[in-house]
């Protein structure tokens, strides 16, 4: 697989498109293989880049400018449809030559799934991981209908690989009595909101490397309807993004991130999908030194 030129379709605004001086890679993992409710996080990648020439590349929240950075947008991994136990090694292997290449990688989904392979391919590199992950829903089951490889599993997953106690979740609202339980027992779990624990979370973090996931539910669906599962409760597009500004000023070793789950049938408004390209804006100008 060729790391070092783009798949196809359109590229995010201000990509500049070469590899060997690109610090960070964006990539698209079209995969909405295994969802348990609403299908077409496939699109999503393709469509958070199809509106973000709507965005200007300064962001007044950092004082940054796409232009001060170099990143490469490679487009969608092309991922065999209905597939989904090649299509996670792929991904894996994706994302072991961006690594190997020193490459920080910034993926876009797809459903939740696609994020467990990535987590492997970190833990690999990194043994002091720390995983930080913002969602609805708490994603620790072990199976889906007897089926382990479901977007309601890769942070069980997770916790299996690194230690629970490496895990964070925040705004979680959704999930099975089993779960929250297995969670309180074993992991980091924080309900309802993100920024003011993740404030708390931040200094015990110190210099140690952290991968971030989000699923776009983890937005009420008031501002982000366009997903598969939407679960009403959640938090604003400004909380979000002050989330990731605060992991930012924290001065927090991130060292690849994602968004998943951005489904654009559901929202003709296309408000999600904005919103979408703006987290994957601000993620690259605040982690991308």
């Amino acid at each position: 697989m060729r790391f070092d030129e783009a798949y196809s379709g359109n590229i995010f605004i201000g990509a500049q498109q070469d590899y060997e001086k690109a610090q960070a890679v964006l990539y698209g993992m079209p995969m909405d293989f295994t969802v348990s409710f609403r299908p077409g996080s496939r699109f999503g990648p393709g469509r958070i880049r199809e509106v973000s020439i709507g965005l200007e590349e300064y962001s007044p929240y950092v004082d940054r400018h796409l232009e001060e950075i170099n990143y490469f947008d490679a487009g969608d991994i092309p991922l065999p449809f209905g597939n989904p136990g090649r299509s996670l090694e792929m991904i894996a292997e994706y994302v072991r030559g961006l690594l190997n290449d020193g490459k920080m990688p910034v993926g876009m989904g797809g459903e939740h799934l696609v994020s467990w392979p990535i987590i492997q391919e970190m833990y690999k590199k990194y043994p002091d991981l720390v995983l930080f992950h913002f969602d609805a829903h708490t994603d620790l089951r072990d199976e889906y209908e007897g089926e382990p490889l479901s977007h309601s599993t890769p942070i069980k997953k997770a916790c299996e690989l690194i230690g629970g106690k490496n895990v964070y979740s925040f705004g979680i609202r959704s999930g099975m009595r089993e779960e929250f339980y297995w969670a309180k027992e074993n992991m980091n779990l924080f309900k309802f909101d993100v920024l003011e624990p993740l404030k708390k979370v931040l200094p015990s973090i110190g210099s140690r490397p952290v991968y971030l996931t989000i699923d776009i539910d983890v937005l009420d669906p008031s501002a982000a309807p366009g997903t598969g599962t939407a679960e009403a409760g959640g938090i604003t597009s400004k909380e979000l993004l002050a989330s990731i500004h605060a992991i930012g000023e924290a001065g927090i070793n991130i060292v690849g991130c994602d968004l998943v789950e951005v489904a654009p049938a559901y929202d003709p408004t296309e408000q999600t999908q904005i919103v979408a390209s703006k987290i994957i804006r601000e993620m690259l100008l605040t982690f991308v030194k």
